[in-house]
């Protein structure tokens, strides 16, 4: 006798539609493809270090992301646009924090340099190489004309301190500027100066000095996408947990750092005006404060604002 209950046919149906609801649970979901700025050069060093750091927290997040870089390369200025439209033509970018970035766009506010883009180490022209030699203060680095990209924080920091700059938008450009003379020196970030001097020969690191300024490198993303952010929080996290974070950072840079003498440098300090709210400086195992030189006395107070 046939079973009280469900007619044969419905019975076998549905224990085939438990089957394959079993089988679509049991299987991995499908990745979600995130776009990173694609760089400007092949290898290039400064996008190394923040697309194997977002790696390595998109694989801890426990959320599946494939990361890809974007079809075309394209201005800063133009990744944060398209980053803050948020219509997937750039998902995320590795950048300096300041005021209008943080309110065009949503930062994940963790250090993933350790504060160590506010260390600037000036490049010069090879036979200029005691240029600083007899800079002790702000006063004196005003009167030396620097070079930087027309849409980064550092220009505005600059002249925010008084310091004259001369703007490209061509981050090449900028060499070429230092090179022909039309500009003193190319202040560059302490953990990226080594791979640049060796590119452009010709060109020195500065044995002297070392400008400071408060401030950080994030990701940032949309303000629409919040589930990033969280994804690649919670993975930074995940990786600072269990020393990955830190592995990775000395992997990259440990041997910069040591090149650069910083202890034998005098310190320059400035002011960030652009610096937001909410740097996390109270967590101090997320900055690097390496051992520098003595600093300039010049009235400028690094961790507050300017206004």
């Amino acid at each position: 006798m046939r079973a009280r209950g469900l007619p044969l046919l419905p019975r076998r149906l549905l224990a085939r539609l438990a089957v394959m609801a079993c089988a679509v649970a049991a299987a991995p979901a499908l990745a979600t493809t995130i776009l990173f700025p694609r760089p400007l050069l092949e290898n290039d060093p400064q996008t190394d270090y923040p697309v194997a750091l977002l790696r390595l927290a998109l694989e801890k997040s426990g959320t599946p992301y494939e990361l890809k870089f974007a079809p075309v390369v394209m201005t800063q200025d133009r990744v944060l646009l398209e980053i803050a439209k948020g219509d997937g033509g750039v998902d995320i970018i590795a950048t300096m924090t300041s005021e209008e970035r943080e309110r065009k766009m949503l930062a994940v506010r963790i250090p993933i340099d350790k504060g160590l883009y506010g260390w600037r180490v000036p490049l010069v022209r090879g036979d200029h190489q005691d240029l600083f030699a007899g800079v002790v203060d702000l006063a004196g680095l005003r009167k030396l004309r620097s070079g930087q990209g027309h849409d980064w924080p550092d220009t505005g920091i600059l002249r925010g301190n008084g310091v004259p700059v001369s703007a490209n938008s061509s981050y090449e450009a900028l060499f070429s500027m230092l090179s022909a003379g039309r500009i003193d020196y190319f202040p560059r970030a302490v953990i990226e100066i080594g791979p640049e001097a060796a590119a452009h020969p010709g060109l020195a690191i500065d044995r002297h000095i070392v400008i400071h300024y408060p401030t950080a490198l994030y990701y940032f993303v949309s303000r629409n996408n919040a589930r990033l952010a969280d994804a690649v929080k919670r993975g930074l996290e995940a990786a600072i947990a269990d020393g990955s974070f830190e592995r990775l950072f000395n992997q990259r840079f440990g041997a910069a750092l040591r090149e650069a003498r910083l202890d034998q440098r005098r310190v320059i300090e400035l002011v960030n005006p652009l610096l937001p709210d909410g740097l996390p400086q109270e967590h101090r195992e997320l900055w690097l404060a390496p051992d520098a030189g003595p600093r300039a006395k010049t009235g400028a107070r690094a961790q507050h604002r300017a206004r």
